[in-house]
């Protein structure tokens, strides 16, 4: 796939962050890993359940099959923690216990993800992310 001056362009002007912002976020990102999986364990439910649904998250790359503006919005939807929270907050005024564990995976999913350095997505392309540059070529704090 070939890339345009103006794809070039807009790959430059992605944001970077100061190492010390990311080392905040994927602190972060390591206590909610770290809340969500003890309060599974307070659950009661199968760690089965977790190992089989931690990575359906993931499905969500599906999207980029139809190119990186869709790509990233579809994973970007599903790695928020909007929707887990939802979940959990509706698991725990509707008295659903079944969704408690469910939301608790999701939100496990992307904080794991997070703290790994795979953020939210920019459409420039699956490497651009809200922690910086993926990939084999890592941003730096002077790109």
């Amino acid at each position: 796939m070939s890339t345009t001056p103006c794809d070039e362009a807009e790959r430059s002007a992605q944001p970077t962050l100061p190492a010390s912002v990311v080392y905040i976020l994927r602190f972060e990102a390591f206590a909610i890993a770290a809340v969500t999986a003890i309060l599974f364990a307070r659950t009661s439910a199968s760690w089965w359940l977790f190992a089989v649904l931690w990575l359906a998250p993931d499905l969500s790359l599906l999207g980029y099959l139809a190119g990186p503006f869709w790509g990233s919005r579809v994973y970007n939807s599903i790695h928020a923690y909007a929707t887990p929270a939802t979940l959990g907050v509706c698991a725990v005024l509707l008295h659903a216990r079944g969704l408690l564990p469910i939301g608790l995976i999701w939100a496990n999913h992307i904080a794991v993800d997070r703290l790994l350095g795979y953020g939210l997505k920019y459409q420039a392309g699956f490497e651009w992310t809200h922690l910086g540059r993926i990939g084999r070529r890592r941003a730096t704090l002077s790109e």
